[in-house]
């Protein structure tokens, strides 16, 4: 039976790749961005553009444009990266990371909740980045605090959500080349988007909470 998938992001790199292949297994996509690309319009799936995650209002406008459709699985994957430093600690970029990363995927998947049910999935983009115990590098305050704070609330998530029968994963992609990394990486994003389709189609209650790796190696917190 084909899933009703929702994709945030959905417009380049991951989310591209996620929305394609999800479309190609015969699911119903439905890519969620702000301005969509020439890729996105050409795979043939339903866009709702015009959505940025940080607005109240245009989170509230996706989720009237879904109306009562049933939601199968959800993946959280708009996303930023920017630079801090102990040199060059800038406030305002680290706010606007803790507001598309961690803030965002958490207000997008509050907005759908009356359309997902027992059985349903959530996935939520994550980095390596945002464990603590695997930060031997230091730096990135922002984007490793807006994900360490994406973790915590993915594992709230799942621990209040099981009982509904809605399983949560929380997930890093690998070192992936994007235009996020500046083309740098170990695998391409359509490697990562297979990987990642895969560790939500092994996603079930028991395992729901789990910090994975794409490879499907759990990390630590």
């Amino acid at each position: 039976m084909a899933q009703n998938v929702l994709i945030t992001g959905a417009n380049r790199g991951i989310g591209l790749e996620l929305a394609r292949q999800w479309h190609q297994r015969g699911d119903q996509v439905i890519a969620v961005c702000r301005q969509p690309s020439e890729e996105l319009q050409g795979l043939g799936v339903r866009i709702i553009d015009g959505i940025d995650v940080t607005r109240g209002e245009e989170v509230q406008r996706m989720a009237e444009a879904l109306g009562d459709e049933r939601i199968d699985l959800l993946y959280n994957n708009a996303g930023i990266l920017l630079d801090e430093s102990l040199e060059n600690m800038n406030f305002a970029t680290m706010e606007q990371q803790f507001e598309v990363n961690t803030l965002g995927p958490l207000h997008v998947t509050h907005a759908v909740l009356g359309n997902m049910g027992e059985g349903a999935k959530i996935g939520l983009m994550t980095s390596r980045m945002g464990s603590i115990a695997d930060n031997d590098s230091g730096g990135r305050y922002g984007y490793r605090m807006s994900k360490a704070a994406l973790n915590a609330a993915g594992k709230s998530l799942s621990v209040d959500l099981k009982p509904r029968g809605i399983a949560v994963a929380i997930l890093h992609p690998g070192y992936v080349r994007t235009e996020m990394t500046q083309g740098r990486g170990h695998i391409t994003p359509d490697e990562a988007a297979e990987r990642l389709v895969q560790r939500m189609d092994e996603l079930n209650l028991e395992n729901t909470g789990t910090f994975w790796h794409s490879d499907g190696s759990v990390l630590p917190w």
